[in-house]
């Protein structure tokens, strides 16, 4: 399990280009004119983990499987979509069924590449995205209010759910962003279910020169001013450097460009390390002869439930899990030395999973 990112932005940001270079791919069409992506595009890429290559070189493992992380390549949304001008229903359906979304801005100058508005203002652009998405979620929300207002002899559990919509509403009006409220365990529980758009995680990809990767530009700066105030993190990322980094399959090679960029790592290493922390996620393995496997999970949920991600089976008949950290693994050579110098644990079911965790479930069929 990884997560799916709706990559979203006004026409002619660079969000198909930025597609294609993380997934390695042409499937996105990218063009300079607006609307040049129409039905979303999807692509899966593995999870880089140096990790699960050492852990795999120690079992001698026939497969590594590393965890996979899906991009959507969404259509780019202009002033009005709420009220379905450009693309907009089609946009904001897609938006609906992401985890996460990275907004990318152009903070970038090149007469050759036209802006939909004619002007370089990541923060307007912004600004009218985010207008958009809480519009639609006030009609949305607004809706679902009148709707339980009609019925008679509420249930409890209706007035609870009427309670939670009404302090959304209160929000949206306020223009204030669904993710930025404060809500109670069962409210969160109704929030999870109701596909606000802008209850969504949210990052902003500035879509930098590559002078500015490091350093950012008067741009940029903005954008991560705007980003403070709405709790969201940034990112700097050339995308014409990634298109560049997307087309070396040979490590060397590209540990040299990277080096030569002033770069520590790609954009799309970048993003998914921001983009677990956005979503709360962390990662456990499993490993033996047989095959060496990364698995994302939800931070410090319990045993059972990472074993569930496995199979089914294993959270049913759950029994208890044997556990190792990345670090006494890596150090005592594998499994069965850990186990002779007591570096394995047996956790019960109310274990909290940790990062780098790499575990053996026992359980009863």
């Amino acid at each position: 399990m990884g997560f799916k990112t709706g990559i979203i932005g006004l026409p002619n940001v660079g969000k198909s280009t930025l597609f294609n270079a993380l997934t390695k791919s042409k499937g996105a069409q990218a063009a300079n004119f607006p609307f040049c992506t129409i039905d979303p595009n999807i692509g899966e890429v593995m999870v880089p983990d140096k990790r699960l290559l050492a852990l795999s070189k120690i079992s001698a493992s026939k497969e590594t499987i590393p965890t996979k992380m899906t991009f959507i390549d969404i259509a780019g949304l202009v002033k009005g979509a709420s009220k379905g001008e450009g693309l907009g229903n089609k946009f904001l359906a897609n938006i609906r069924e992401c985890d996460a979304l990275a907004h990318v801005t152009r903070c970038f100058e090149d007469e050759n590449v036209t802006h939909v508005n004619n002007k370089i203002d990541p923060e307007a652009d912004i600004d009218i995205i985010n207008t958009e998405l809480l519009l639609a979620d006030l009609e949305s929300v607004t809706r679902r209010i009148e709707n339980f207002k009609k019925r008679s002899g509420k249930k409890n559990d209706e007035i609870l759910s009427l309670t939670f919509l009404e302090k959304v509403l209160e929000l949206l009006e306020s223009g204030i962003p669904i993710r930025q409220g404060t809500f109670f365990e069962e409210e969160l529980n109704m929030l999870n279910s109701s596909q606000f758009l802008t209850s969504k995680p949210i990052l902003f990809i500035c879509n930098v020169d590559e002078n500015s990767i490091k350093g950012g530009n008067v741009y940029s700066e903005k954008v991560e001013a705007l980003a403070k105030t709405l709790e969201a993190p940034t990112l700097n990322i050339s995308i014409s450097i990634e298109q560049e980094l997307s087309e070396i399959s040979d490590e060397k090679e590209l540990k040299e460009f990277l080096f030569e960029m002033g770069m520590n790592s790609t954009g799309l290493e970048k993003l998914i390390q921001t983009g677990y922390g956005l979503l709360g996620l962390c990662t456990f393995f499993t490993s033996g002869p047989k095959e060496t496997r990364a698995w994302t999970i939800p931070d410090s949920i319990f045993a059972p439930d990472a074993a569930a991600k496995i199979h089914t089976d294993f959270k049913k008949g759950f029994i208890r899990a044997e556990t190792v950290s990345y670090t006494d693994f890596l150090l005592a050579g594998g499994w069965l030395k850990a186990k002779e110098l007591g570096k394995v644990r047996s956790e019960g079911k109310d274990y909290s999973v940790k990062d780098g965790d790499i575990m053996n479930f026992l359980f009863s069929s």
